[in-house]
């Protein structure tokens, strides 16, 4: 009902080091692609607050393609660096980076098992792909001699075929952020909810925003199962001092028509608190053609007052 507080284009840029300047981050990130039967969006900007004052952007994101032809795998990272950090910036692109890194040097048999949809062996690689790439944090920031709490960032990913025939779809990360699908006009918010006695009760399938079964029909749950001989905690998958946020992993058949969006905080705050936002965003995103890159940046940069983080989002439409 009333404008938002900031200005609607960057303001000031970021402080430069001129021995680092290879940190500098760009006020806006944007990407696309084609394959198979899927066409991918991505953009991450800064946030009206980090314009206005100077601030890097918190969010990395990242996309890259391994391997070529239908054997291909796609990965869309993107990361949030803690709030008020100064380092914030770095730790979001190393997280990209080193989980990046992971999945590129296994993405012959991450593709193989995306193509078959083996859930069962997707889900503890990439948990420990995640922990070993947060685990890299850490051991980055004591060698920054930097507070590794400080020193972290959420991240999420997104795994796609360039197998025409494959609609396998798979999501994974810890952190904040959300995951959602827009189906004949409807939102549903199917972010994986950590496993708590609640979300281990059966919730009615395709609710819109609610929450999803706690379990395939063949048993595969929606959290993950490590399959390690120590007592599964993703709260506790290693031996390290600090807490680990939890895994979240889904994946998911898609169908004609719909369009998968994943985002950081920025974005996925503004989508579940204003309802005007996501009627929008699902009109433009409803029509048959998905939109350009230019047209896909103004959309997800519609600003709502009151939400002035990064935005950086990820979305697939099915032909």
């Amino acid at each position: 009902t009333r404008p938002p507080t900031y200005d609607p284009e960057p303001v000031a840029l970021p402080a430069a080091d001129p021995d680092a300047l290879a940190d500098l981050v760009s006020d806006t990130l944007l990407d696309g692609a084609q394959y198979g039967t899927c066409t991918l969006r991505a953009a991450s900007m800064r946030g009206d607050s980090a314009r206005y004052r100077g601030e890097p952007r918190r969010d990395a994101m990242l996309t890259a393609r391994f391997g070529s032809g239908e054997h291909a795998l796609v990965l869309v990272a993107m990361a949030t660096g803690a709030r008020a950090a100064p380092q914030a910036h770095r730790a979001a692109a190393e997280a990209c980076r080193w989980i990046a890194g992971a999945v590129g040097r296994s993405h012959e048999r991450l593709a193989e098992d995306v193509r078959a949809g083996r859930k069962g062996a997707l889900k503890p690689g990439l948990h420990r792909l995640t922990d070993r790439s947060l685990g890299m944090l850490r051991a980055s920031a004591a060698e920054r001699e930097l507070d590794p709490e400080l020193y972290t960032a959420s991240l999420r990913c997104l795994l796609l075929s360039a197998d025409p025939d494959c609609r396998n779809r798979v999501f994974f990360g810890a952190g904040d952020g959300g995951l959602f699908r827009l189906r004949r006009g409807e939102w549903q918010d199917i972010e994986p909810s950590p496993p708590t006695a609640e979300s281990e009760t059966e919730a009615a399938p395709g609710a819109p925003f609610g929450a999803l079964p706690a379990a395939s029909p063949e048993g595969d749950r929606l959290t993950l199962d490590l399959g390690l001989p120590a007592p599964p905690s993703p709260f506790a998958p290693a031996p390290a001092p600090e807490a680990q946020p939890a895994f979240r992993f889904r994946a998911s058949v898609a169908r004609p028509g719909d369009v998968l969006l994943m985002c950081t905080g920025g974005l996925a705050e503004p989508l579940r608190g204003e309802p005007a936002l996501g009627a929008f965003l699902a009109r433009r995103w409803s029509r048959a053609a998905a939109p350009g890159l230019a047209a896909f940046l103004a959309d997800t940069q519609t600003r709502v007052k009151g939400y002035a983080d990064d935005r950086t989002a990820a979305a697939v439409w099915e032909a």
